[in-house]
């Protein structure tokens, strides 16, 4: 009986978000996807028709931003940065549910503000854009759900075998794996669906441009693989004792 009211308080996590250092976390994590929308966005931008962004321009760009950031906000507030990371830590037991919603709510005010400030800084011209997402001629909705799914499934299974407690061969590497991972799956999926694998980042443009055609591909797509993933992680990949506490700090 214990145990299990227990486990349902560290589920809900009211204590956690209760405290005063939770307002730095939640700051970190709107400030964190603020900056990786602004940046990645801003690599997106085509300034010239003959000269567009190359994908390994983008790649590069959204995966050492987010590797740049773990460095920073690793130790704040784990630097999730992204809602799907955030629900695939909350399926494998790595974040509590009140702590989730939170962190969701900040990541996607964080992102719809750093698109603001890029349309801001950038000339009024049809050709630049704001880095908005959207599905290659011919592939389908439920093409670009299993892609978007598949990328994000990848990038949960970095983030947790890096993050694992027990994994001391990861140690130290947490940023540059899952900035790699990132430019991986940029470089695979940028074509085909502009490799969002992040809610937010695809939110931001979206509520910024006003447009929302396909917005829910970018949402059931990452959460789909993000879910997978993190269930899959704790019930098959994950060593497990109960005294064991896996963190996403690095």
């Amino acid at each position: 009986m214990g145990k299990g009211w227990k486990g349902a308080k560290d589920f809900v996590g009211l204590e956690e978000v209760t405290k005063v250092e939770f307002l730095v976390m939640m700051f970190a994590e709107a400030l964190g996807t603020f900056l990786l929308v602004l940046i990645g966005c801003a690599s997106c931008i085509t300034w010239s028709v003959n000269d567009p962004p190359t994908v390994m321009h983008i790649a590069f760009t959204f995966g050492l931003a987010v590797a740049s950031l773990a460095h920073v906000l690793g130790p704040v507030s784990g630097c999730h940065v992204n809602p799907a990371v955030t629900i695939g830590l909350l399926v494998s037991g790595n974040c509590s549910f009140l702590k989730a919603i939170c962190y969701i709510v900040c990541q996607c005010c964080g992102a719809i503000a750093g698109s603001a400030v890029l349309k801001a800084l950038i000339p009024e011209s049809p050709i630049h854009g704001l880095g908005a997402t959207a599905l290659a001629p011919r592939i389908t909705y439920g093409q670009g759900v299993f892609i978007e799914a598949i990328v994000t499934f990848l990038l949960l299974l970095v983030v947790h075998a890096v993050t694992d407690p027990k994994r001391t061969d990861t140690k130290g590497w947490a940023p540059l794996a899952i900035g790699l991972t990132i430019t991986v799956a940029h470089m695979a999926a940028v074509p085909v669906t502009g490799s969002s694998m992040n809610p937010a980042r695809t939110l931001g443009p979206a509520v910024i441009l006003g447009q929302w055609y396909n917005l829910w591909v970018y949402w059931v797509g990452p959460i789909l693989g993000a879910a997978v993933a993190g269930g899959l992680y704790k019930m098959a990949f994950r060593r497990k004792k109960e005294d064991d506490e896996a963190s996403y700090d690095f």
